[in-house]
């Protein structure tokens, strides 16, 4: 019996598109409770909500970050179409941030940048995830596919720079408490901050790349749709 002599539920892309839509939907739950709750947060509280945004939403933060690794395998195994290495990229930026840089110094947990870096990162994922779990059931709107594929030109370039600005806070903490900084064999050290400091200058590096390959994506994306629709 082949696979199109199968019920619709059996069939290999049905179940591939029921996972991926329930991973989009768990993901766009996710950054939506973030996104609200900051809302909610700022708007009861002003300012002093920016201080704790961390210790607020951080756990789910945390969680969404390191369940979006997923998406790697997703585009090796082939069941989600985009290009692994820009991905990579993305998603390097965010977990080094997050996991080794805020969620590290609890000094730089309570600065500003944190808060606006989540806002712009949830303004990005919320956007995506909805665009691609409407996708991946056969549904495209022309105002949310345009939407999905311009929000990142200004808001993508914004996130590097907050990370950046995230990274330079950090560094005298690190300097201060040696925090992953270590000494080896033979008289050799690994001294952090020194590790931070290259890696500035390799995010920008990586944004260009990643920038330019979404442009790429974008133009070719919104040059297909209209031709779609005619169909």
């Amino acid at each position: 019996m082949g696979p199109e002599a199968l019920p619709a539920w059996l069939q290999p892309r049905y179940r591939k598109n029921a996972y991926l839509f329930m991973y989009y939907l768990i993901q766009f739950c996710g950054h939506s409770w973030i996104f609200t709750n900051m809302t909610v947060r700022f708007f009861s509280f002003g300012k002093d909500s920016m201080v704790d945004t961390f210790y607020a939403i951080g756990l789910v933060m945390q969680l969404c970050q390191s369940i979006s690794l997923l998406e790697l395998l997703h585009i090796y195994v082939g069941i989600e179409s985009n290009h692994l290495l820009p991905r990579f990229f993305q998603l390097t930026e965010r977990i080094i941030v997050l996991f080794m840089v805020i969620t590290s110094q609890e000094e730089v947990q309570e600065k500003y940048v944190v808060c606006v870096l989540f806002i712009f990162w949830n303004l990005l994922d919320m956007v995506r995830y909805t665009y691609s779990m409407l996708l991946v059931i056969g549904i495209s709107y022309a105002v949310l596919t345009w939407f999905s594929q311009t929000l990142w030109m200004p808001v993508y370039p914004l996130c590097v720079l907050a990370e950046a600005f995230t990274i330079y806070q950090s560094l005298p903490y690190f300097e201060s408490f040696g925090t992953y900084s270590t000494k080896m064999p033979f008289d050799l050290s690994i001294y952090f901050p020194y590790v931070l400091k290259i890696y500035l200058m390799m995010l920008f590096v990586g944004m260009y790349f990643t920038y330019s390959h979404l442009y790429s994506e974008r133009r070719d994306i919104l040059r297909v749709f209209p031709n779609k629709k005619k169909m």
